[in-house]
């Protein structure tokens, strides 16, 4: 039997170098499988799906798909999409195969998505690599062990808050 398929989220890091990756983790021959293949053949303006490659020709694995949350906005966003975002979550992937978190048969039996933000703002190549590889490596964690819990969740719907909002009065 495949194990399911994994939905993780992760934010790390502060201002325009922060990290904000999204992660499907899944069996080729499942629905992350079809998803990975169809993204990958869909490209959209401003949006091209690309393998993750540790360096030139070494793709990481499992293989995972660089899916960027924003177009680039300039060639030095562009810069720092492919380059240090791109060996961030690189890097942040193969840790988590190094870790244990993702099996070394799953490897070559599953695939990862990653939906990855880059703040066109960014201005620290140091801190968007480290903190894409840190933010993946979380995120793909996260998914596989169905965190964050319910419980959680439900406690923190009065206090809902993000980087750039936060209510001025909580819901009741």
């Amino acid at each position: 039997m495949q194990q399911p398929m994994s939905l993780g989220e992760s934010f790390i890091g502060d201002g325009v170098n922060a990290a904000h990756v999204n992660t499907v983790f899944g069996h080729r021959d499942g629905p992350a499988g079809v998803a990975w293949a169809t993204s990958l053949a869909s490209p959209s303006a401003g949006h091209v799906p690309f393998v993750t490659v540790l360096r030139p020709s070494l793709p990481v694995k499992p293989l995972t798909l660089f899916v960027t949350k924003a177009a680039p906005a300039s060639d030095e966003h562009g810069l720092l999409v492919w380059g240090p975002a791109q060996a961030g979550i690189a890097a942040g992937v193969a840790d988590a195969l190094a870790d244990g978190i993702i099996t070394l048969q799953q490897a070559d039996t599953h695939v990862i998505i990653a939906a990855v933000w880059v703040n066109p703002a960014a201005d620290d190549a140091e801190a968007v690599y480290e903190n894409n590889r840190r933010s993946v490596r979380t995120a793909l964690e996260n998914g596989i062990r169905l965190l964050p819990e319910t419980q959680h969740v439900i406690a923190a719907r009065n206090s809902a808050s993000n980087p750039f909002y936060t209510p001025k009065a909580a819901v009741v």
